[in-house]
């Protein structure tokens, strides 16, 4: 199945093209794995009404996280909360964790107590049990990797591949913090490259910092929607950008899409940052990325309840798949959306250079 013996860099089909090329081949062989590979969780299906949602996600020093300024209980948090939003992507809840943690010897008991209390924070926030995992030696630098356990009625799931033509697109929250956080931690780090005695300059920036450090998962959205008798017709977390999600949603629903540039919502601490830095504050929302934030697709029908919420902007709708994905300036000017944000094995590659 998998005899490939030339030599194919990872870069060139990245995260998502890796998982594919490895899984393609993969048939379910047990009728509790009622969906596997290709959405933000696995399904299994136990009988009765419910269903047990799992996903997993690894984070790797260097990589996914920087101890120059990332602080140990912070990145516990975020470990944590980012694993919840794949099940709230879902449209579930998320009710278990499983902590893995592998470390090397310059981190003592003291460290790794602080990194379990965000953690530890983050499950009473979100009632989550932990509930096992295991702890390994690294010879070098920390890596965490964590397995939620959620809840869902089974009628109540949404998949990615769910959204049909005219669907309205919709997002919650606001985009491209997180990314103009990570900014200006980077460019504090850079200062203190060179004047170790420097103090950071980051006064006044709580909320952007907030979103890159402590991001949310919009579990209360998904609660929400219930309470609004709205169901979405597709759903997915922002993880690596609007754009590379938008991308999912049509190429999993076969769609193509328009969304329009001022229908994005961003905060007035994002497009005050984007601009200091230069940077096109369009561009941060869609290939940002870290915001989790939840993107889905619901009915026409629908409109009338999520108009008025305050936690929900409408940015575009759903087209046939030949129109492609589109994206409709301020100047009612299309062009084409293409997703430039996170590549895991692109991003790896960098940071072994540096």
């Amino acid at each position: 199945m998998l005899e490939n013996k030339s030599r194919t860099d990872l870069s060139a089909l990245g995260e998502f093209g890796l998982i594919r090329h490895l899984t393609q081949h993969l048939v379910p062989k047990n009728a509790s794995s009622f969906k596997g590979v290709g959405d933000d969780a696995a399904v299994i299906d136990l009988g009765g009404e419910n269903v047990a949602l799992i996903s997993t996600d690894m984070l790797t020093e260097g990589v996914h996280f920087d101890l120059t300024y990332v602080p140990l209980k912070h990145l516990g948090y975020k470990a944590a909360t980012v694993n919840f939003s794949d099940i709230a992507a879902m449209n579930g809840t998320p009710k278990q964790l499983l902590v893995s943690m592998g470390m090397s010897s310059r981190f003592p008991l003291e460290a790794v107590e602080e990194l379990y209390a965000g953690i530890v924070l983050a499950c009473e926030k979100y009632g989550v049990d932990i509930i096992g995992g295991d702890t390994v030696s690294s010879r070098i630098g920390l890596t965490l990797s964590m397995t939620v356990i959620g809840e869902a009625k089974k009628e109540n799931i949404v998949y990615r591949n769910g959204a049909r033509d005219k669907d309205l697109i919709c997002v919650t929250g606001d985009l491209g913090g997180a990314y103009a956080g990570l900014l200006l931690l980077e460019r504090e780090k850079a200062v203190f490259k060179d004047h170790p005695t420097a103090q950071p300059d980051l006064e006044g920036n709580d909320y952007i910092l907030e979103r890159q450090l402590k991001p949310e998962a919009r579990v209360d959205v998904v609660k929400s929607l219930e309470l609004l008798g709205v169901k979405p017709t597709s759903m997915i977390d922002i993880s690596d950008g609007l754009a590379s999600e938008l991308h999912h949603l049509c190429s999993q629903s076969g769609t193509g899409c328009h969304i329009y540039e001022e229908k994005i919502p961003l905060d007035p601490m994002t497009i005050e940052r984007a601009q200091a830095f230069n940077l096109d504050t369009t561009m941060c929302a869609m290939n940002g990325g870290e915001d989790y934030e939840l993107l889905f697709t619901i009915s026409q029908n629908d409109f009338e309840k999520v108009k008025n919420n305050p936690d929900i902007s409408i940015i575009g709708y759903m087209t046939a798949p030949e129109g492609g994905l589109q994206l409709v300036s301020r100047d009612n000017s299309q062009h084409p959306i293409t997703a430039q944000g996170w590549n895991a094995f692109t991003e790896s590659k960098e940071a072994e250079n540096n």
